[in-house]
């Protein structure tokens, strides 16, 4: 299995679940993984044990700039890259699940008669996925409205993988790990695997006003708040990686952006949350999916401080409230959704 995506995690997580579920299922499956040469993805992938090669990526900026003029010769130069890589490797099964690292893999896979299968997580499908469908035999999808979002024979419904270790936390390896005390709510804030300064610095200044909270704050890498005289129920980390289990275990309400990725990890776990979309992007839309399920709250980055810290503490003191919002997300993501891919890919193997 030939599996790309990268330049941000939103487009690797989801596949990674799915690499080490097929992994867990037949221990004989090689895969090789074609990414970015900068993005965040290598450490992850190679961490696994997974062969990591690189090819140059060009992106379509949706606004205007020069460098808009570059994006063709680095698509035909990745292009190039992808197809010797494919030719050498020989995969059964191509895989992405968007990044415009992808979409160069994809094509060299259709030209290569290799077949490729697409994953959709999002609600509304991004410029990568739409360009690499149509060299897709099989698509899976997040949502049953997606079907209608590519040719409908080739879609099945799986809900979006999420790695496994995730649901082994611990309560109390938590508060060993994050030295938290027993008896107070924990509120975890999720800035994204590329971080938001805007969401980062509303969790600092909303501290003063959240009580007896304690705050387990992941800012993402690079992206660190100072914080003058911080409470003792204040904890601040760049990045979790074994740890974010525990995190998710111990927390009672998540503050987050609108990745879906993250989105269908508290739906998978059940976690309510409060939602902060970057402002016009696709995260508003699947920022409405989960609100308008009533499964979170959704919170503009724009709105100040001590209003997040009133939503937060209201959320936090009405359990009934909790516990609807936890049973809204449970249903909007599948525990299966990584072995109900890896079953899809493996038919390839057989064909």
């Amino acid at each position: 299995m030939l599996f790309s995506g990268g330049g941000t995690l939103g487009s690797v997580t989801p596949l990674i679940a799915v690499a080490e579920t097929a992994a867990a299922q037949n221990e004989q499956t090689e895969f090789l993984w074609v990414g970015t040469t900068d993005g965040p993805e290598r450490a992850l992938v190679e961490q696994l044990g997974i062969k990591f090669e690189s090819i140059t990526s060009g992106r379509l900026r949706r606004f205007l700039t020069l460098r808009n003029l570059a994006t063709p010769y680095l698509v035909i130069k990745g292009l190039i890259e992808a197809h010797r890589l494919i030719g050498e490797w020989r995969p059964d099964v191509v895989v992405s699940a968007g990044g415009f690292v992808a979409v160069p893999v994809v094509w060299a896979a259709w030209l290569r008669g290799v077949p490729v299968h697409i994953h959709q997580m999002d609600w509304r499908p991004g410029l990568a996925n739409k360009l690499s469908a149509p060299f897709a035999k099989s698509v899976s999808v997040t949502f049953e409205k997606s079907r209608g979002d590519f040719a409908e024979s080739k879609v099945t419904v799986t809900g979006n993988p999420v790695r496994q270790f995730l649901f082994r936390g611990s309560i109390e390896q938590a508060r060993e790990i994050f030295n938290m005390r027993e008896g107070l709510s924990t509120v975890l804030v999720l800035g994204g695997g590329t971080g938001a300064v805007n969401l980062n610095r509303l969790t600092v200044e909303a501290l003063d006003s959240l009580g007896e909270v304690q705050v387990l704050h992941v800012t993402g890498r690079g992206k660190q708040v100072a914080v003058s005289d911080p409470p003792h129920t204040y904890h601040q980390f760049e990045f979790l990686d074994a740890g974010m289990a525990h995190a998710y275990a111990v927390a009672d309400l998540v503050v987050t952006r609108a990745g879906m990725g993250t989105l269908t990890e508290l739906a998978a776990l059940g976690l309510p949350a409060i939602i902060v979309p970057i402002p016009r992007s696709h995260q508003e839309d699947n920022a409405q999916v989960f609100v308008g399920a009533g499964a979170a709250e959704n919170f503009s980055e724009q709105l100040p401080a001590n209003e997040l810290s009133n939503l937060v503490n209201a959320i936090l003191s009405d359990s009934d409230r909790r516990r609807d919002m936890s049973s809204a997300m449970s249903a909007l993501n599948s525990r299966t959704a990584a072995q109900n891919v890896a079953e899809i890919l493996f038919s390839y193997g057989q064909s």
